[in-house]
């Protein structure tokens, strides 16, 4: 049994790293639908369920400590690389298959919680899992910690996101072959495919990971002195919004040019996300299928409000497709999709996920507090 906060913080690196580098480094199947990210949870998770940690006081301080002060650290790296003027470059139609995406998932979700009777910790579990599919893996933890929710509801939250997710991706994958049969259906005016290439926010590699590390713990320092000060529902949402805000000031000024602000920024994932995994334990996996079930119900809402708006504004295949997976998948998949219409416009699919680092909090944030207030 791992007894100290030294052997604890190092079991955690070794997971997070162990799982990054089969992630990078082989080519397995399995790591293309499931995100590395997820498994760093699973098994850290596997471990606090075998009894491997011992919660005495000091590796509890220690979960605490490092745990707070790596989330707006983390935040503010992944928001400097997010670049409004290239979104704003994509094209009306574009914009408008976002903006359509982004509101049908916060609808959907709403108008599911309404039916399912969720707890009040799952309720926030589910505006956690709201922030992961507006964003990504990191805007669930933020709305997940600001919103209080228990480290064993948000491990629910997680296995509903890897499941609803990969399939997915899969089905939008096998839509790719009937792009002009669905562009006939809705008229789309403007083939996304004809777009030529907007950029890509990519990174060039981490150069100068001290000076990232001390100014994103400068940040999540600024961040938390603010946050007991200036209360915005709670410390901790306080916390989150602020980082995030800086981090969105930080992509206008040179900051946004430093080099490796996102690998850093998902070393800073990693070990979060092991950090949280290593307090869930799940006795029971009784209600887990009403929970993946409500996730089925939220993306099939989703996407008969995405082919309403198709057709009402004329969108093609690529697009609405696309933004969809740019909110729900993030990062990791939605260049992929938009590769397979057209390599030139992968840039698309990481423009819009990016912008997700973003809208990912404040949406999921809004959506939570909708949910806690319909199932209290």
């Amino acid at each position: 049994m791992i007894t100290t906060p030294l052997a604890y913080l190092f079991t955690l690196a070794l997971i997070a790293t162990s799982f990054y580098l089969l992630e990078s480094k082989v080519k397995w199947r399995l790591l293309r639908y499931t995100p590395a990210v997820v498994l760093v949870y699973a098994f850290s998770m596997f471990l606090a369920s075998m009894g491997a940690f011992e919660y005495n006081d000091a590796i509890n301080a220690t979960y605490k400590t490092v745990k707070s002060n790596l989330l707006p650290a983390m935040l503010f790296l992944m928001l400097l690389q997010v670049d409004l003027k290239h979104f704003v470059k994509l094209g009306k139609k574009l914009l408008i298959a976002y903006l359509l995406a982004l509101f049908s998932i916060a609808f959907a979700f709403i108008a599911v919680a309404s039916l399912f009777h969720f707890s009040e910790d799952m309720a926030g579990a589910f505006g956690a899992l709201a922030g992961s599919w507006m964003g990504g893996t990191a805007n669930m933890i933020a709305v997940g910690t600001a919103l209080d929710v228990s480290e064993d509801s948000f491990a629910y939250a997680l296995i509903v996101d890897s499941v609803n997710y990969t399939l997915w991706v899969v089905f939008l994958l096998f839509l790719v072959p009937f792009a002009q049969l669905f562009n006939r259906f809705t008229k789309a005016k403007l083939n996304a495919l004809e777009l030529g290439d907007v950029g890509c926010a990519c990174s060039l590699g981490a150069k100068r990971y001290w000076q990232l590390i001390a100014i994103s713990l400068f940040v999540s320092f600024l961040s938390q002195y603010i946050g007991t000060r200036f209360i915005i529902l709670n410390e901790t949402t306080t916390v989150v919004i602020t980082a995030t805000l800086f981090g969105i000031a930080g992509s206008f000024t040179s900051l946004r040019y430093l080099n490796g602000a996102n690998e850093v920024a998902t070393s800073m994932l990693y070990i979060i996300i092991a950090l949280i995994g290593s307090k869930a334990v799940i006795e029971s996996f009784d209600a887990v299928g009403s929970y993946v079930l409500a996730g089925f119900f939220i993306l099939l809402l989703h996407a008969l409000l995405m082919l309403i708006g198709a057709k009402i504004f004329r969108l093609d295949l690529f697009s609405i497709s696309v933004a969809s997976l740019a909110n729900i998948g993030g990062v990791a998949s939605a260049p992929i999709l938009a590769a397979m219409y057209s390599k030139h416009l992968v840039g698309v699919g990481i423009l819009m996920a990016i912008m997700g680092y973003i809208i990912g909090t404040f949406g999921g944030l809004a959506v939570g507090n909708v949910l806690l207030l319909l199932n209290r």
